[in-house]
């Protein structure tokens, strides 16, 4: 006999199911693909800021930084020293000043500034405002070309060591880190992009001056350092790491090989300048042994329009060092430098200005953006690694002949590496983007005006400087001239001055989630984030003889 439920007419009704819930679309990117999650530090470094490989890697790639800014360091001195009246024994000593500066710098910056492997080199914001000095005094009479050049170094050593307190003062009264509060990484994304993409002159258009050999060096050290080191476990470490070094001794010796084989007899001039390996003279005319001391060519000369001058160039290499710390950051493993630790650096490098004025070098310092790049080319963001390169700046720059070699490496040469290099730094500063909403209209306002801005502006005033240094800006007051020109033919100072306002000023309240506030704002601050510590604070205790202003 077989029951149904029709029979009982008691029974409860069949408890109802709720319905299921609708089905939540991806997004659209996730259902095309993975969706990356942000990341504050890069996971894919061989050694970070604490970390360090052996003493002989440490060596070489310590090698290899000193290498790298060598080219910017020649480009400075070649610039600036035969308008000043200089010959190819006053450029070697100049060469030889701006390299020991730099490895005392260094030194300072990543012990007691920043504390990020940063190179401190030769910046060429001070260009304007040492053409400034040159042309003043180009009426004055001279006995030599050497008596004018001396006479000028005076005056560009009383000029650094003067503006060298805009820096300190901005830096050790905090007003610096105040200032790097208002950022978002809505404007570290332009701002430290163009920090590299700015730089774009000293790439191929420097390469196109020897294209037989700056191109053969670009493809070697794109195929040897990125393809040829799938080609064998054991081989990917080494031509990750020490491939530039290789290349460039390649490079170097087919240059030679041209020379000495007559190729460059019959061209130009400018082309013998470029490709031939013996037209720097650096070697026939350093000394063999020659420490730099303070006030080398005479008594400082003081001149308040000199002054003034280069106090735009010390705004300048202000801006153009903090966003080269912001990419440092990132390709050392460590987090977003705090405000306090900015201000330091700053007020750190205006002392090393005003030690530059009384060694006597031709221009000031600022972080080098190449050896940031070369952070992220070898994959190692050693601190240690940086410190040991300072060694061979200062002991080549005391053993003249032997810097003189390193230094006669051709131009071209160089600019095939930053085509590199400035690309790694631009680069990092888009992964800011990361941290922003991308999809924000008003992000999307502000980046791509501050970008397009940061570089078209510096390239109008560039394109509209003159022979003797005299930029658009050109009223009665040489002084206000010098410090405007300066100021707007820099791509970071630009980039920095109009992301600043308009981030802050186009409906900032509303958008702080838009703009990656959340993410960044607690390293703005001293006990924002429990990593700070760990990466910036002083080495060997020093915090507690030091006031808490100060740190």
């Amino acid at each position: 006999m077989v029951e149904t439920g029709n029979h009982d007419h008691h029974a409860p009704p069949p408890p109802t199911q709720a319905p299921p819930p609708p089905a939540v679309a991806p997004p659209l990117g996730a259902a095309r693909g993975p969706l990356f999650p942000p990341a504050e530090q890069l996971l894919q470094l061989n050694y970070c800021i604490h970390s360090n490989p052996s003493w002989v890697q440490t060596a070489i790639l310590g090698f290899q930084h000193y290498i790298v800014m060598l080219g910017t360091t020649v480009m400075v001195a070649s610039v600036l020293v035969p308008r000043m009246g200089g010959g190819p024994g006053d450029r070697a000593r100049v060469i030889q000043s701006l390299l020991f500066m730099s490895g005392i710098n260094t030194l300072l910056q990543t012990w007691f500034g920043t504390r990020l492997p940063t190179v401190m080199g030769p910046s060429f914001s001070y260009v304007i405002s040492v053409f400034a000095i040159v042309n003043d005094l180009s009426d004055t009479d001279f006995q030599s070309e050497h008596e004018r050049f001396t006479h000028t170094m005076r005056a560009i050593q009383g000029s650094l060591i003067v503006s060298s307190f805009v820096n300190i003062l901005l830096g050790y009264s905090n007003a610096w880190g105040n200032l790097t509060r208002s950022l978002s990484p809505v404007i570290l994304v332009p701002f430290v992009s163009v920090v590299g993409l700015g730089l774009f002159s000293r790439g191929f258009p420097q390469l196109g001056n020897c294209v037989e050999i700056g191109l053969p060096m670009l493809i070697l050290l794109v195929i040897s350092q990125q393809y040829l080191q799938h080609i064998h476990p054991v081989a990917r470490p080494m031509l990750e790491r020490f491939a530039l070094l290789v290349c460039i001794g390649l490079v170097w010796a087919f240059a030679a090989i041209l020379t000495a084989a007559g190729a460059y007899n019959h061209v130009k001039q400018q082309t013998k300048i470029s490709c031939r390996t013996d037209r720097s003279f650096l070697m026939s005319s350093a000394p063999w042994i020659k420490i730099p001391y303070p006030f080398q060519w005479g008594t400082p000369i003081f001149r308040a329009s000199h002054v003034f001058g280069m106090m735009g160039a010390a705004l300048v290499s202000s801006a153009e060092s903090t966003g080269t710390f912001y990419a440092a950051a990132r390709l050392a493993g460590a987090t977003s430098p705090p405000g306090h630790v900015l201000s330091r650096s700053i007020g750190l490098q205006g002392i090393g200005q005003l030690l530059e004025g009384i060694f006597g070098s031709v221009a000031g310092t600022t972080a080098a953006v190449e050896n940031v790049g070369l952070l992220g080319l070898s994959r190692v963001g050693s601190r240690r690694v940086v410190q040991i390169s300072t060694a061979f700046m200062i002991f080549f720059s005391i053993f003249g002949k032997f810097g003189a070699f390193f230094a006669s490496i051709p131009l071209p040469i160089f600019a095939a590496i930053y085509c590199i290099l400035y690309g790694i730094v631009a680069a990092i500063g888009i992964s800011f983007m990361q941290f922003t909403n991308n999809n924000s209209m008003r992000n999307i306002y502000v980046l791509g005006v501050t970008f397009f801005l940061g570089i078209s502006i510096p390239q109008y005033f560039v394109m509209n400087t003159d022979g003797a240094g005299h930029g658009p800006v050109r009223t009665n007051g040489g002084w206000f001239n010098d410090i405007l020109n300066t100021i707007f033919s820099s791509p970071p100072t630009v980039a920095l001055t109009v992301g600043t306002i308009l981030d802050n000023t186009l409906e900032a309240r509303h958008a702080g989630d838009d703009r990656g506030l959340p993410w960044l704002l607690p390293f703005h601050h001293r006990k924002g984030d429990s990593r700070n510590d760990e990466f910036y604070s002083y080495p060997l205790r020093i915090n507690e003889y030091i006031p808490t202003r100060f740190l």
